[in-house]
């Protein structure tokens, strides 16, 4: 049966909106003339109207925005170039852009622009209103079998795609799965993902550790042969199980030792739930098989699961499959203190940025001031000429690189 949700708590009925007429409120939609920008222009901050925060991460914060031009609307990350400089996060950020850029699928969040000012960095995305399956789980949701075997579906079909591409993504969970208005998954965040080209395998600690695959701890303690594509399957397998059953399979957290995780895949086994279809149960033990050569890996090992002997594939890339649960469209599924924090707590509010960017350089035209921090300075001036501005709408008119002439073989290190 299809899956609506409803609001549970008091507290929630405060939140609640009907979506199309907040968008008209908020210039969506409007009738007023639109802007015209030079087609040679970059596209950049000033095309964008900024309408409300929606989330954070540890890599920034994103915001819906609506393109003045064509007023469309899409999600805008953004992350702060001097903190990024100082967390070590550059190079993990440019990654991220450069795989972006060379990907597109009907189950992933697309980028669609990137650019950048002084302060900022911008990625500008898919915009997904259906809220994360984390904020769904912490909203108590209780997801059915029939909308969690879709979402299995749709992210079997991003993972088999990414794995095409020669990227695995190492932080397949619930808080990068975003849902859209009518239910279906989309894989998001790649800031920690990597590429490796055919045979090679991946060696670096990466991910985020209850959904890390056991190959990934063990070629970290004993340098072994490292790890490929099987570790996303196993994440969805971690995943999957949690959306079914409201805890993870394996009791493991950020402070737990990365011996101590061996030794628990070595010692501990999986309760699976009685109600649970047994072929539903074969399929998670086959995603959740510590020795990567036998785990389930690929769309074509999905099909043989007689639990999914029924579905129809191309119905599912299509979207033409009817979804188990639809997010309530009366609601925007985030947190509200996002857009209270930025407006409130933020010292760099994204709404004051204009007048905020044309006071600084009027101040260092009057000037010649040295940096108190020269080498800060000196990392801006990089990310500054490195950033790679994007515009999926120009590369649209012409044939796109192959990914791989693109990389070489150089892995993101990143510990969580």
């Amino acid at each position: 049966p299809r899956q609506t949700e409803v609001s549970r708590f008091g507290w929630q009925a405060t939140s609640m909106f009907h979506w199309g007429k907040w968008k008209k409120r908020m210039g969506a939609n409007s009738s007023s003339k639109r802007p015209v920008f030079d087609e040679k222009e970059d596209v950049n901050f000033d095309h964008f109207q900024i309408l409300r925060a929606i989330g954070k991460g540890s890599f920034g914060k994103v915001c819906i925005v609506q393109k003045r031009d064509t007023e469309k609307m899409y999600a805008m990350k953004y992350m702060n170039k001097q903190q990024c400089i100082e967390r070590d996060e550059v190079r993990n950020v440019f990654r991220e852009l450069e795989i972006l850029q060379e990907i597109e699928h009907v189950f992933l969040v697309n980028l669609w622009y990137s650019f950048q000012d002084e302060e900022d960095m911008f990625m500008v995305v898919d915009l997904l209103l259906g809220g994360d399956l984390r904020y769904h789980l912490q909203q108590s949701v209780q997801f059915s079998e029939d909308a969690v075997k879709l979402y299995l579906c749709e992210m079997a079909l991003a993972l088999d795609y990414l794995q095409s591409q020669h990227i695995i993504h190492r932080d397949v969970k619930p808080d990068n799965i975003l849902l859209d208005e009518q239910g279906h998954a989309h894989l998001t965040d790649f800031n920690i993902a990597t590429i490796i080209k055919d045979g090679e395998r991946a060696t670096a600690l990466a991910g985020t550790k209850p959904y890390m695959a056991p190959e990934i701890f063990q070629s970290f303690v004993s340098g072994g042969t490292g790890y490929a594509f099987e570790v996303d399957w196993w994440s969805l397998g971690v995943t999957i199980f949690e959306v079914l059953r409201g805890w993870r399979p394996y009791d493991i957290h950020a402070s737990n030792s990365v011996e101590s995780l061996i030794q628990l895949f070595s010692t501990v086994s999986v309760q699976y739930s009685p109600a649970w279809p047994k072929d539903l149960v074969s399929l998670l033990r086959k995603l959740l098989t510590v020795n990567p050569e036998h785990r389930f890996s690929s769309v074509s090992d999905m099909q043989t699961s007689p639990y999914l002997a029924d579905v129809n594939w191309d119905a599912v890339y299509e979207k033409k499959m009817e979804a188990g649960f639809v997010p309530n469209k009366g609601r925007l599924h985030c947190d509200p203190t996002f857009e209270l924090e930025e407006m409130i707590l933020e010292s760099r509010p994204l709404h004051k940025k204009k007048k905020r960017l044309a006071k600084n350089r009027s101040r260092d035209n009057s000037k010649d001031s040295q940096s108190e921090n020269d080498y800060l300075q000196e990392c801006l001036e990089v990310v500054q000429q490195e950033f790679m501005i994007f515009n999926r709408r120009e590369s649209l008119k012409s044939p796109p690189l192959p990914v791989l002439d693109k990389y070489n073989n150089v892995h993101t290190v990143r510990y969580k």
